[in-house]
């Protein structure tokens, strides 16, 4: 199907703007862009003033991932920095003292009359990866496989216990928030990519999206690159969580794809069981229980990392990535993702202002 054997990938960062002395959000992406721009960074802007967008290139390593996550954080920091502001990598604004404004495009701006709070209580940042697929059905068909993973992959990224000057009680507040969206969430099982543009037309029939970039499912072919994009994650709070993400994602691609071309079968995972399984990963994050997807059964979150390593082994020892992934799932087991690292922030300032600061990039 001219498929290469390791697929090429690249990762989009969302990212939030603060005030480096209060934490509160900053609404300035248009200049923090522009600054970045002069800079040599490209960044996107995103529906609240208060978020940007960084974009990698099409890449073939880890070790390339981790350079360009690097560079592009650290320019972009500069850049708000030029602007008064801070890079915050947060799944939501950790202070939010009021509806923030809607960037102001034709787009956005349709979007917040469309959709009303749904689209004014944003702020939400994620991580999205892109892994080459040979075309749309072939991407659709992996969706099918990659789908019953994708709780595990939130739980390891967890990264937004607190907003608006609370601990939400859970690890992914973010999560919870995007899923109010009526196109969010995980994706259907697919019947063919037939079945899956159906299913696009029947979301504009009744008024569900606006246009195709208001498909938010967290897995879905790109509407501008031959990609599989995945996009459950909050944004990590550091650039090795973001590695880990991506390389554990094209992981599941190649697996899957294997599995494609053996003839086997995706798992029908019920949606419900899947919403369950967003709800647990969601709360708990790494700190409780979570769904092994490999028993359908509540286990630990360790026991559920170490099935997503073992159906993915193959495929790490062909990137020669097994050894960056278990380090950084340890890492994360023992020390916490950022859902944690929030948390015990806050423990340890005895505010979330403080802790909000602590946390700022750059």
């Amino acid at each position: 199907m001219g498929r290469e054997p390791v697929p090429t990938f690249g990762v989009e960062e969302e990212l939030l703007l603060v005030d480096p002395n209060t934490g509160i959000p900053s609404m300035q992406n248009e200049v923090v862009a522009e600054n970045a721009r002069q800079l040599g960074l490209s960044l996107q802007l995103e529906l609240t003033p208060c978020q940007i967008e960084t974009a990698s290139s099409v890449l073939h390593t880890s070790a390339e991932l981790a350079e360009s996550l690097a560079r592009s954080r650290s320019t972009a920091a500069v850049a708000a920095r030029r602007a008064g502001a801070a890079l915050l990598p947060a799944g939501v604004p950790p202070l939010l003292p009021e509806f923030g404004p809607i960037t102001d495009t034709k787009r956005y701006r349709r979007i917040a009359d469309e959709y009303g709070t749904i689209a004014l209580e944003q702020g939400v940042c994620g991580a999205h990866v892109h892994v080459a697929v040979p075309d749309r059905e072939f991407g659709v068909a992996v969706s099918n496989h990659v789908r019953p993973w994708l709780p595990v992959l939130l739980a390891l990224t967890a990264n937004s216990a607190l907003y608006a000057g609370r601990d939400t009680g859970y690890a992914s507040w973010r999560s919870v928030l995007w899923s109010r969206w009526p196109s969010a969430g995980p994706p259907p099982y697919f019947e063919s990519v037939d079945h899956y543009d159906a299913l696009i037309r029947q979301m504009f029939d009744v008024g569900a999206i606006l246009d195709d970039g208001m498909v938010y499912w967290d897995v879905r072919p790109s509407m501008n690159f031959p990609t599989l994009e995945i996009r459950v994650s909050d944004v990590p709070a550091n650039t090795s969580d973001t590695v880990l993400l991506a390389v554990l994602v094209r992981a599941l691609v190649m697996t899957a794809s294997d599995a494609i071309d053996r003839g086997a079968s995706a798992p029908r995972v019920a949606e419900h069981a899947l919403h369950w399984a967003y709800w647990r990963a969601a709360r708990d994050g790494l700190s409780d229980r979570l769904v092994d997807p490999a028993t359908g059964r509540l286990g630990t979150a360790a026991g559920a990392l170490t099935s997503l390593v073992s159906y993915v082994t193959g495929a790490l020892e062909t990137t020669g990535e097994r050894d960056l992934v278990d380090s950084g799932i340890r890492r994360n087991v023992l020390h916490g993702n950022g859902a944690r690292r929030q948390r015990d922030a806050v423990k340890t300032s005895g505010a979330i202002t403080d802790a909000v600061l602590d946390l700022i990039e750059g």
